[in-house]
């Protein structure tokens, strides 16, 4: 026993040195902004503006959902007027998988295209970046997995998010789902970042309670992460903070009162900063493990990063205790005059409770006993190999935490288990 927790930490203080050397080398990789238009009305602004760029044909990438509720008008309008040509795939499924990205693909070629609109939610954008990267670089797309596979710049981007989560609109890399092994693959290349993106809180208008509220805990868990990580800057410091202190002015309100476009456009404005943060900073094992859950039981991304933060914050709090008490600060949920061990309890128990505000659930239906050694597995080597985390787990420490995600069924079926086991 004391033996492997030995090795445990020699293990993770050798992975603690490798990521903060990972990290001083991010730092000096140029991260592009894209021009952001803000405000109602902006996806037909960018319309316009992108009508003026002189593509051949523009290929808008998006849901069928979408395109029936009929929020591409503005847009469409707008390149109409402009005289630009465009076709619409509207195919976008949950979690982007590859086979659909490769009819996409063969639709922008087909059609003559040399630009894309990614217009709608996370897979939306993550689908768009990933076929601009293999149109530029012929390849299969499992190739192009990783960091900076593609030799040859993707085609140009133009961004409009349709939720206020995944912060894709600024962001370096694409996630999309392998079917074959069932695993979530991250194609990163800072040249994927879209030129420009609308903002535009209109659009967010119409998303039902439980989609804003899994994207917006999306979007701070992108802030919180990025904040207490190994990979901090300033600049990602004051990003996260700024999207954090608008999750918690304004998420309730925009779930509750779904019409109110200025809680809609400052919960935009925070998926935004929030992106530009974990861009630079990078993620942790939320992340790692959302990501298993996605390519497991096809769980969206923001719920699965929704029921898992808390869990991973309260692991994770000895070590971050300081940076954890600022964002309590900058959440409004404690002052500074409170000491920095209160004021890290208050940020967990705020969590907490803007969780159960939004009805997030406290367990992932889906999770299967059976399943936890794997998906522990596979979240600390994502984890491990990628992310900067700020206190290290051995594969035994996630599974028990993934196993607090179970079923309350199950998880209260478990100790007679044990003892039926033992007999």
């Amino acid at each position: 026993m004391i033996s492997d927790l030995l090795s445990d930490s020699v293990r993770a203080a050798g992975l603690g040195a490798l990521m903060r050397g990972a990290g001083l080398l991010t730092r000096f990789i140029p991260i592009p902004q894209p021009t952001l238009l803000v405000g109602p009305g902006s996806s037909a602004r960018l319309g316009q503006a992108i009508a003026g760029f002189g593509h051949s044909k523009i290929l808008i990438v998006t849901d069928s959902i979408i395109s029936k509720l009929g929020l591409l008008q503005p847009l469409t309008d707008a390149l109409t007027a402009g005289g630009a040509q465009f076709v619409v795939f509207d195919e976008i499924t949950p979690d982007a998988p590859i086979p659909l990205i490769e009819q996409g693909i063969e639709f922008y070629k087909e059609n003559g295209c040399d630009a894309i609109v990614a217009f709608g939610g996370g897979s939306s954008m993550d689908a768009s970046k990933a076929i601009a990267v293999s149109v530029a670089n012929p390849k299969p797309l499992r190739q192009l997995a990783g960091y900076l596979k593609g030799l040859r710049s993707p085609v140009k981007i133009y961004a409009v998010p349709t939720t206020a989560g995944t912060g894709s609109e600024v962001t370096v890399a694409a996630v999309i789902s392998d079917p074959q092994t069932h695993k979530k693959l991250v194609i990163v290349d800072p040249r994927m970042v879209p030129k420009m993106a609308a903002l535009d809180p209109s659009l967010m208008t119409g998303l039902p309670p439980h989609i804003t509220a899994a994207t917006g805990i999306d979007a701070l868990t992108h802030a919180v992460e990025a904040f207490v990580g190994h990979w901090t800057t300033p600049y990602s410091d004051g990003m996260a903070l700024s999207a954090v202190g608008l999750i918690f002015e304004n998420l309730r309100t925009a779930y509750s009162d779904g019409k109110n476009l200025e809680a809609r456009e400052k919960m935009a404005l925070a998926s935004t900063y929030a992106g530009f943060a974990f861009t630079r900073a990078n993620v942790g094992y939320v992340h790692a493990i959302a990501h298993q859950f996605g390519g497991k039981y096809h769980t969206p991304h923001g719920l699965a990063n929704a029921i898992m933060l808390p869990f991973v914050l309260k692991y994770s709090s000895p070590a971050i205790t300081e940076r954890l008490a600022l964002l309590a600060v900058r959440a409004k949920v404690g002052t500074e005059d409170e000491s920095s061990e209160v004021l890290a309890q208050k940020f967990l128990d705020a969590v907490d409770q803007l969780n159960q505000d939004l009805g997030i659930p406290t367990c992932l239906d889906a999770l299967q006993e059976a399943d936890i050694p794997a998906l522990a597995k596979a979240a600390c080597w994502e984890a491990h190999t990628g992310y900067p985390v700020p206190r290290y787990m051995s594969q035994e420490v996630c599974e028990g935490i993934i196993r607090q995600a179970l079923p309350k069924a199950m998880t209260k079926a478990k100790p007679a288990e044990r003892r039926k086991k033992a007999a």
